[in-house]
């Protein structure tokens, strides 16, 4: 049978009693907008993930058949005969309450497009009721099922249920993504920062142990590759001059991204950075015992240490970045 029949080329069509009306009879009017209704359900349906609203939508649509076969037959019948009964009504007021228990209420009136999925049910929803509004006027002349016409007043109460519990339950996802993204992110952070911190340790603990070991109290400092402090020590003794200038001595290194002892070279009269150590707040320590901090190519930070000769705080430095 071809898609195309030619019987509708004078602007009529066949109600399922074989009789012959024109196309935009109410009573085609009304079953062509429930069609229109299907479609829109059809949209929202493709559109959600959620396998509940799925099964719901697509039982509707099979019943929606059923209901335009009824709402095409012009003729009175027992109501026996009739494919849409009391008990579909009563089914979709039992699906309305059991959503209804999981909705959040919404004291406001609801602004549709939250979501895909819920503006398509909402789509629907809104055609839905122009059928309802069609029905009404039909039946003022012709006969209509009273099911068919309850059926189409649950069905938009229920649209309207599904659409929201649809955008809740997409809020709800999208909100938890979010909040586990940045969970995730801090902890990554705050893990990162850790290891830093316990790496740093190490690095402190391994430099005064060569401190100890060459008998000179040293002040041995930690900075992450923003030349922020991560950790420092200074041993009983040492210099007090020494806290500023160990803690340089590592910003030096990460600023640079070279020992203190190469910016000592550099820095001399004649080289291509002499004066560098009157820059920068003259925070540039230009003599040895700097030593930046790389992990696979990476800048992650530098140890300085001060309290000895430049021979003593670069040795002791050595060790410290040893542990890392």
């Amino acid at each position: 049978m071809k898609v195309y029949t030619k019987t509708g080329d004078e602007g009529k069509t066949s109600l399922l009693s074989k009789e012959r009306v024109f196309k935009d009879s109410i009573r085609v009017h009304a079953y062509g907008t429930v069609d229109e209704a299907n479609a829109a359900m059809g949209l929202g349906k493709s559109l959600t993930d959620k396998q509940w609203a799925i099964d719901i939508i697509h039982r509707i649509q099979q019943e929606l058949i059923l209901l335009n076969a009824d709402l095409a037959t012009d003729s009175v019948v027992d109501n026996s005969t009739y494919r849409i009964t009391p008990a579909h009504v009563e089914q979709l007021e039992s699906i309305i309450d059991t959503l209804e228990q999981q909705r959040i209420p919404q004291p406001y009136f609801v602004t549709p497009g939250g979501t895909s999925a819920s503006a398509a049910f909402d789509l629907a929803r809104t055609i839905v009721r122009r059928a309802e509004r069609c029905i009404v006027r039909l039946r003022r002349t012709e006969t209509v099922p009273i099911p068919v016409a309850l059926y189409l007043n649950r069905l938009s109460d229920l649209l309207y249920v599904v659409a929201r519990c649809v955008e809740q339950e997409d809020l709800i996802a999208k909100v938890a993504k979010a909040v586990q993204q940045v969970l995730q992110s801090r902890e990554q952070i705050d893990g990162g920062k850790n290891a830093m911190l316990e790496k740093a340790k190490k690095m402190v603990e391994a430099a005064e142990k060569k401190a100890i070991e060459i008998g000179v109290p040293m002040v041995i400092a930690i900075v992450d590759n923003g030349g922020n402090l991560v950790a420092q020590e200074r041993m009983d003794n040492a210099l007090l001059a020494s806290v500023s200038i160990a803690l340089n001595k590592a910003y030096t290194a990460v600023a640079l991204k070279m020992t203190t002892e190469q910016a000592a070279s550099a820095a001399q009269p004649g080289q291509m950075l002499y004066g560098l150590n009157t820059t920068d707040g003259c925070r540039l320590v230009i003599f040895g015992g700097g030593l930046p901090i790389w992990d696979n190519g990476n800048l992650v930070g530098a140890i300085g240490v001060s309290g000895g000769s430049v021979d003593e705080d670069v040795t002791v430095a050595k060790a410290g970045l040893a542990a890392y």
